[in-house]
């Protein structure tokens, strides 16, 4: 199962405005008419619960949404770029590179926006007003976003059986479900999660045999720390310990290994409520059963039930199963809202974790007499506007006093015939 992918997303770029204007016969002075450029498509992740894994990205790691179309004469606006819808499987988690965002997928239909097409430029009809009748410059459309994605799958399972390798997990899930898990006498048996279904009296259970934790696992040791995420989404952990493990190893060793990996993995998984199974009863006798079920009891306490198991002779499993249901309860597998959100709040399409927003731009004093303004925002408003017109650098210059640009110079020290770098291209300007 591939449940990890890193993939590139490009939106589309807007389309230029157009510079026009009305010539038709017995229409003089016609005016300006030129159209404005199309939005460029957004690129968008789309749950959808036909997919299982991220296996498709292994064979295209590249998306790109479709472009505006450019705007025309006679007030012609372009075409809206066409948006690029991509199809992930329910419980993908996506982080965008680019700004930190985490958008949290886990229900068919929900959607979310990885990147937002660029904006079209605006032909020279939108400039016209009674001071500027015949504006001879129109916008340029922006690029839209760029960025690599990351997707990482967290299986959507209400039951996670975790435990040592060799512990019975798979055997486990194999008695309980119609599951067919590989199974057999040695190590790391289970390469990848494997889910199955419990058919209780009134629903069912989803059920995920998580590959075996090994010590350092929550590191990077072993198989195990690939797959600890998958857990994360689960309402109810069954620790399968195995009763007469082969490797003669301590049982209550290997039960805290277990228990201390899921923590520093995630200190959630420590509050999560818990089943102990006891596995492999066929290998000892009934009294070394009823002892160890005893002393079980004892160390965990009253609120974790603890069952003696054989998926051999299916001791114990109806009443294993009948624990889960119990244990599990009605409703939704995973929490949409967020925790601290009122309690009859609607649940939100998707999660999503968004940094604070950053400043347009920053001006600084490089030099005497020298100023620089960089910044994202400031760098995309240059962009729109060809510079060799002198419309449209008069048109910047006063859309950069509005926005306070000039003042901020003025407050580092600018004078007129200072130079002036901002967005990377030099600028004579005149605070006057």
């Amino acid at each position: 199962m591939q449940d990890h992918a890193r993939i590139h997303v490009t939106a589309g770029a807007g389309g230029d405005g157009c510079l026009s204007f009305r010539r038709e016969a017995h229409v003089p002075k016609g005016g300006p008419n030129g159209g404005d450029g199309g939005r460029g498509g957004d690129v968008v992740l789309v749950c959808d619960d036909s997919i299982r894994d991220l296996e498709t990205f292994r064979r295209k790691a590249h998306f790109k949404a479709g472009r505006g179309g450019h705007g025309e004469g006679a007030l012609r606006h372009g075409k809206d770029g066409e948006t690029l819808e991509i199809a992930v499987p329910p419980g993908t988690e996506a982080r965008v590179e680019g700004d930190g965002t985490v958008h949290d997928l886990v229900r068919p239909g929900q959607s979310a926006m990885v990147a937002r097409g660029g904006p079209g430029g605006r032909g020279n009809k939108r400039f016209a007003g009674p001071t500027h009748q015949t504006p001879r410059f129109a916008e340029r459309g922006l690029p839209g976003d760029e960025t690599w994605i990351a997707l990482q799958l967290k299986l959507l399972a209400d039951v996670g059986l975790v435990g040592l390798p060799n512990a019975g997990k798979s055997s486990l899930l194999a008695r309980l479900t119609r599951a067919r898990p590989k199974v057999a006498d040695y190590p790391f048996t289970t390469l990848e999660p494997a889910l199955g279904t419990l058919q209780t009296d009134d629903r069912q259970l989803v059920i995920a045999d998580i590959p075996g934790l090994i010590e350092g696992a929550s590191a990077g040791a072993g198989l195990g720390h690939e797959f600890l995420a998958h857990v994360e989404r689960t309402r109810l952990l069954v620790h399968v310990l195995d009763l007469a493990p082969l490797d003669g190893s301590d049982p209550v060793a290997n039960h805290a290994t277990v228990e201390r990996e899921l923590k520093l993995h995630n200190p959630r998984l420590a509050a999560l409520p818990r089943v102990l199974v006891l596995s492999k009863a066929d290998l000892v006798d009934a009294e070394q059963r009823e002892a160890a079920r005893a002393e079980w009891v004892r160390r965990v306490g009253a609120a974790t039930p603890v069952i003696v198991t054989s998926s051999v002779t299916r001791l114990g499993l109806p009443e294993l199963a009948a624990e889960l249901a119990r244990g599990v309860p009605a409703g939704t597998a995973v929490e949409i809202a967020p925790a601290d959100g009122p309690e009859d709040s609607d649940v939100a399409e998707h999660r999503v974790f968004r940094p604070a927003a950053r400043r347009a731009y920053r001006v600084v004093k490089v030099a005497d007499g020298a100023y620089r303004v960089t910044g994202e925002g400031i760098e995309r408003l240059v962009a729109r506007y060809d510079l060799d017109n002198d419309d449209a650098l008069a048109y910047l210059e006063r859309r950069l006093r509005g926005i306070g640009v000039i003042r901020a110079l003025e407050d580092e020290g600018f004078e007129p015939g200072d130079e002036v770098e901002i967005a990377g291209v030099p600028f004579d300007l005149d605070p006057d």
